[in-house]
């Protein structure tokens, strides 16, 4: 008979690949939240104590502190644990999305503070048109009230979408509640600091990778001490300890880097609407460009949906216009066109800025031998080396690996006989450079401008009219208010449409569309040209006539039939082995043990597009179900039937939007 300890026992969830908690014993009960240190084999890790029942048989061990940390609030503690079930992730790994030692170390006592608050509500905003005092007071009213509510706010590029959730943003402060804004990218928050400041008074508090140790800890504090009262961040912020948290903001909600694509794979729109309702406030999901599910939710009911469909200030959108580049082409061996160039001229000579649009990293994404035709590969991946010449290397842009380009070619052994195909954003700007010689050109990529300190850098030097084109990926196709820019031009307006990926067109929609609306933003008007190889496809089409409800109409109506997302639900298996043998037997038995009924459809298994990534030869299944059947449960049973071994790695992600 198992003699039962009479000691106090509580529960503690630890931030590591754990999906249970663990039991302790405790001098007295502990708060569910109550962050502690315990042993763990040979070692004293951090946890939190959990609101479940502690297991009165096991033998346990004491814990070791109570940490002088506010404790986590109840309503985290229930979004970890819904994040998990969702996710099908371990409760520790999600965790530890939030929960560090390192973040918990008191700071010196001469520390500088990184996060105080102070944000003044009380400061007068700046003046706003009828259409977006209408937005403002209903999204003040859904604050007001403080209960769980969703708001798509969709207004055109330059519509003034921020200074509207301002006013939803000091409702909130009014109240002493705390605010999270999340951003897609962290080059985004520069400007968005800016406005913040001259709106309240005050910078709100950062988070995201750039912050220094110290930064993080100081800020991570108060956060949970409830100094800090606005927090902007990437989408790890939405894990922080807010204990009153009373508004989520999404900007950019239709942006594809909301989603955690390894680790816990979560989608961060998603989760702040779900974050929200365990708060009881509202979510504000913001977009020039909103995703089909926003939109579809928003025509459903479950969403309010608010609209800006006019600019502010008298400014009007861009005039766009296709270059057919089957009847305008380039010059041989150049890639823009002769009417972008006559273009990017006149807008020069007004003292008018260009912006060069490419979403492709480095100078070619190609290199191969010209007399053989051999092509450099990564020996880790299913991919080509990309040239990056102001590096001096070609790289690999999935896992990093470097080499110089050769100077013989390991096949056929010529000499120097390496070139370059294709354009990345570095071969354009050589190309302008060459035309546009007195002109200062800017290039903005993700591997040249790395941290928040590069983007403030470039956007002053922009407007300050220091730099007269502007060269970007993705980077620049959001958020950026560049008064003076009134030229774009896309380089490859076809780059993104081919492939199998569901969202392929959506995606290119929003992507053009964004970076089409960083022209004309003030009051001269602006112009964009598309330079592509097929004008007619829909998407291009699209984007000519302004109609993006139209196009998301017919995509809908594409979806629909088939319960393609948000019409059904979709998971996806990914299985990697450094042993392609053992990946390709474990993706058939998964197969083999799939489940199976009405509403329910497997596909696969096939390779993944990018079959090898890091070593590691992978294989996809997707399981695709009706609307009304939750994917988790038939996940949970078929995983279960099967033993897998330990060095295959099977990952599940809920609601894939990426497919390689």
């Amino acid at each position: 008979m198992t003699r039962l300890s009479r000691t106090p026992r509580v529960s503690v969830l630890l931030p590591f690949k754990f999906d249970t908690a663990f039991t302790y014993e405790a001098e007295a009960m502990l708060a569910p939240g109550t962050l502690v240190r315990v042993p763990l084999g040979s070692r004293m890790v951090v946890g939190a104590v959990w609101d479940e029942p502690a297991d009165a048989a096991v033998k346990a061990k004491p814990v070791a502190e109570l940490l002088d940390f506010p404790p986590l609030p109840e309503t985290l503690m229930k979004f970890i644990d819904w994040v998990a079930g969702y996710t099908l992730a371990r409760r520790g790994d999600v965790l530890a999305l939030g929960l560090k030692e390192a973040l918990l170390a008191a700071p010196p006592k001469r520390a500088k503070h990184f996060a105080f608050g102070g944000a003044d509500p009380a400061l007068p905003g700046p003046a706003l048109s009828h259409s977006q005092s209408l937005a403002a007071d209903a999204l003040r009213a859904a604050v007001a009230v403080q209960t769980f509510s969703v708001t798509l706010l969709d207004g055109v590029t330059g519509s003034g979408k921020t200074e509207v959730y301002m006013e939803a943003v000091a409702e909130a402060l009014r109240q002493g509640r705390q605010v999270l804004v999340l951003l897609p990218e962290i080059a985004l928050s520069i400007q968005f600091l800016e406005r913040f400041l001259a709106r309240f008074g005050a910078r709100p508090a950062a988070w995201h990778s750039e912050l220094t140790p110290a930064q993080r800890r100081e800020t991570y504090r108060a956060v949970a001490q409830g100094r800090a009262d606005v927090v902007v961040g990437a989408r790890s912020a939405l894990f922080l300890p807010f204990p009153a948290l009373g508004l989520i903001v999404v900007d950019e909600e239709h942006e594809s880097a909301f989603k955690q694509e390894d680790g816990v794979m979560y989608h961060a729109r998603d989760m702040a609407v779900v974050r929200a309702k365990f708060c009881s406030s509202p979510a504000v999901l913001v977009s020039a460009t909103p995703s089909l599910e926003s939109v579809e939710n928003a025509a459903a009911g479950r969403y309010k949906k608010l609209d800006l469909p006019a600019r502010h200030g008298g400014a009007t959108m861009p005039a766009v216009h296709a270059i057919d580049l089957r009847a305008d082409p380039p010059e041989r061996g150049k890639f823009l066109s002769p009417r972008l160039v006559a273009a990017m001229r006149e807008t020069l000579q007004r003292g008018e800025q260009a912006m060069l649009f490419l979403n492709r990293r480095g100078y070619a994404p190609l290199t191969l031998c010209r007399t053989c035709g051999h092509r450099i590969s990564c020996p880790h991946c299913s991919a080509w080396l990309v040239e990056h010449r102001a590096h001096a290397r070609l790289i690999c842009h999935h896992c990093g690996h470097t080499v110089q380009k050769p100077a013989r070619c390991p096949s056929c052994e010529a000499e120097n006989s390496f070139v370059p195909i294709g354009p990345g954003v570095e071969r354009i700007a050589e190309e302008v450079a060459e035309l546009f010689p007195e002109t200062e050109a800017l290039v903005m990529a993700s591997d040249i401008i790395t941290g928040p300190a590069q983007a403030q850098d470039a956007a002053s030097r922009i407007e300050r009219r220091e730099v007269g084109i502007i060269i970007g990926t993705q980077m620049v196709a959001k958020g950026w208010h560049f008064p003076h820019l009134t030229l774009v031009g896309v380089v490859d307006a076809d780059l993104g449409l081919a492939g199998g990926d569901l969202r392929a067109g959506e995606h290119t929609v929003q992507m053009l569309h964004q970076v089409a609306g960083r022209a004309g933003r003030a009051e001269a008007p602006g112009t964009v040209l598309l330079q592509s190889f097929a004008p007619e496809h829909p998407v291009i089409a699209a984007l000519l006539s302004g109609d993006l409800p139209e196009f998301l109409a017919q995509e809908a109506a594409l979806r629909r039939p088939g319960h393609w997302p948000p019409f059904g639900r979709l998971a996806a298996l990914i299985i990697s082995a450094a042993e392609e043998r053992l990946a390709d037997q474990i993706a058939r038995d998964l197969a083999r043990a799939a489940p199976r009924g009405p509403g329910i459809e497997v596909l696969g298994p096939a390779p993944a597009p990018i079959s090898l990534l890091r070593g590691k030869f992978r294989r996809r299944l997707l399981l695709k179900t009706s609307r009304d059947i939750a994917v988790q449960p038939l996940l949970r049973t078929w995983l279960a039937q099967l033993d897998i071994p330990r060095a295959v790695r099977v990952d599940i992600d809920i609601d894939p939007v990426s497919f390689m």
